[in-house]
C-alpha cells in the first residue's frame, strides 16, 4: 500500500487562506487565475503556491493557470468542508454566545447543534434559536447527534475534566479556548486558541515593525 504523503503544518495553515481568496474570486465571477496573480493576493510567492498545490495534485495547467471554481471546490474537499460537521459549544458565556452568533460557521459547514452550560439559570434559553442544555446531558447528546467537534469556552479549572468527558463520549476534535493544555488520547485533535498569545504576537510585530 502506498504510504500517505505527509503535508507540512505550514502548508495546512495556508489552505484556509487559499480557500478564502478563491471564494472571493469565485463570487466576483473570476474564472481563472495564474499563480502569479494569486501570489499578489496571498502575499506568498508564485513558486510557493505551486509547491503547496502540487502536494495535492497540482490542479493547474501551464500557460492557463487555475480554474477558480474547480480549485475552490477541491480545496474544500481537502479541508473536509465539502460536508457538514456537527458541533456543540460548552460554555454559554460571552465568548460561547459570540461563536454561536457567528453565522459564517454554518456557511463553512460547521453546524452548531447545541450549547451546554452548568448554570441552571441558562437552562431552556436559546441563542440564535439554539437551545442551552445542562452538562449532565452532554455525553448522550454527543452520541445521539453524531457530534464531531466541541468548542470549550469555559474556565480552565473545569476544562481538563470536561475535555475528558467529551473525549470519552467519542468526540473527534476540541476547539479549546480554555487557556490550559488538555491531556487527551492522540486520536482526539485539540486546537488550542490562546487569545493572549495572539495579542502578544501582534504586540511584538508592532514593536518591531520597520526594524
Amino acid at each position: 500500500m502506498e504510504e500517505t504523503k505527509k503535508i507540512s503544518a505550514a502548508v495546512i495553515r495556508r489552505l484556509p487562506r487559499y480557500y478564502r481568496y478563491l471564494g472571493e474570486l469565485n463570487e466576483s465571477g473570476v474564472q481563472r487565475i495564474s499563480s502569479k496573480e494569486l501570489s499578489a493576493k496571498m502575499k506568498v510567492t508564485a513558486s510557493q503556491i505551486r509547491q503547496d498545490l502540487n502536494n495535492f495534485g497540482g490542479f493547474g495547467q501551464q500557460g492557463y493557470g487555475y480554474n477558480v471554481k474547480y480549485l475552490y471546490d477541491e480545496i474544500a474537499k481537502i479541508l473536509g468542508i465539502d460536508r457538514p460537521h456537527n458541533m456543540i459549544i460548552i460554555g454559554a458565556g460571552n465568548l460561547g454566545q459570540a461563536i454561536v452568533n457567528y453565522e459564517d460557521f454554518e456557511k463553512r459547514g460547521f453546524v452548531i447543534k447545541g450549547v451546554f452550560d452548568n448554570n441552571p439559570e441558562m437552562e431552556g434559553k436559546t441563542i440564535r434559536g439554539i437551545p442551552v442544555m445542562m452538562m449532565d446531558a452532554v455525553s448522550d447528546f454527543i452520541k445521539r447527534n453524531e457530534i464531531e467537534i466541541v468548542a470549550l469556552t469555559i474556565p480552565k479549572k473545569a476544562a481538563k475534566e470536561v475535555g475528558k468527558l467529551v473525549a470519552d463520549a467519542g468526540i473527534k476534535a476540541i476547539w479549546n479556548f480554555a487557556h490550559t493544555d488538555l491531556n487527551l488520547p492522540d486520536e482526539v485533535i485539540v486546537e488550542n486558541v490562546h487569545l493572549s498569545e495572539s495579542l502578544m504576537r501582534l504586540s511584538y510585530t508592532i514593536a518591531n515593525e520597520g526594524r
